[in-house]
């Protein structure tokens, strides 16, 4: 059984605090522009140089408005429709509310290590300690030994299990292709290192993220119980956060930047991701 006072509260506070922390994201624009700075390699990078993203580079400030602009119209909406839908029992909106519970789950946790310090520092530590509670709450709330037999037709989730392995090869490949040419030409630091102290996406995608996905889809594809469950959340997770990267492909483009092959491939990644959760929710049955 799920606690609905409980999940009520907690989804409530994250809805208000994300609405502060995106709109300061997207409206604040205190400062004096762009200007250079030499980082400890003696590298020069542009930093952004205005709201609270000042003290960050200027390609990965806009990135961070780009999401916020997704958090804001995007993932506050699907929260508001998997808390309304749980509430009235449906398996299907509590899946989504796991889905999207996991994106701000991981959106603030990365707000929180890789953002530049600034004055919502305590609201972004709120926020991932909240989607966190909200996400295991809604995961323990399923009754995993018989996931299987709410499904009419596991098509869709077979889809999307071998979906999840694709993603997971060629966002390894493409984050690989950044870490290993500098450790083979000695170089060592790569040039989107800029001024931070280490790559928190990447590490954070090889390192966690992406195992996550491809242990979720083997599970699926040998019929274990907890495939039923992680498969269908992560694609909701998937979709929301690539819809999120798309966003961000596209504020760089406007700011003159390369984006390409990834904006070849990523709106197609939301396409498949958003079919496969949607595909998956409706076999429920």
């Amino acid at each position: 059984m799920i606690n609905l006072k409980s999940l009520n509260i907690l989804v409530i506070l994250i809805i208000i605090l994300s609405i502060i922390a995106t709109s300061f994201g997207i409206f604040s624009n205190a400062g004096e522009g762009n200007y250079s700075h030499e980082s400890i390699r003696g590298k020069s990078v542009d930093i952004y140089g205005k709201g609270i993203y000042q003290h960050m580079s200027a390609d990965v400030a806009i990135q961070g408005i780009a999401q916020d602009y997704i958090t804001l119209f995007v993932g506050i909406p699907l929260l508001i429709i998997g808390l309304i839908g749980t509430r009235r029992g449906s398996l299907r909106f509590r899946f989504l509310l796991a889905g999207t519970s996991a994106y701000f789950f991981v959106t603030y946790l990365f707000y929180m290590i890789m953002g530049m310090y600034n004055y919502l520092f305590l609201i972004y530590v709120v926020l991932l300690a909240l989607s966190f509670f909200v996400l295991a709450t809604t995961l323990m709330s399923f009754d995993i030994k018989n996931l299987s037999n709410i499904y009419e037709s596991e098509k869709p989730l077979r889809f999307a299990a071998r979906f999840l392995i694709v993603n997971v090869f060629m966002v390894a490949m493409l984050w690989l292709n950044v870490i290993i040419p500098p450790l083979i030409n000695g170089s060592i630091y790569p040039e989107s290192l800029q001024h931070y102290t280490t790559l928190i996406v990447q590490g954070m995608d090889l390192g966690l993220l992406l195992p996550i996905a491809l242990v979720s889809a083997l599970l699926l594809l040998k019929s274990r119980p907890l495939g039923y469950l992680f498969v269908p959340v992560y694609t909701i997770f998937l979709s929301i956060m690539m819809t999120a990267l798309t966003a961000k492909l596209i504020a760089m483009g406007l700011q003159g930047q390369s984006i390409v092959p990834a904006i070849f491939f990523i709106p197609l990644f939301v396409v498949c991701a958003t079919g496969s959760s949607v595909t998956s929710l409706k076999t429920i049955k």
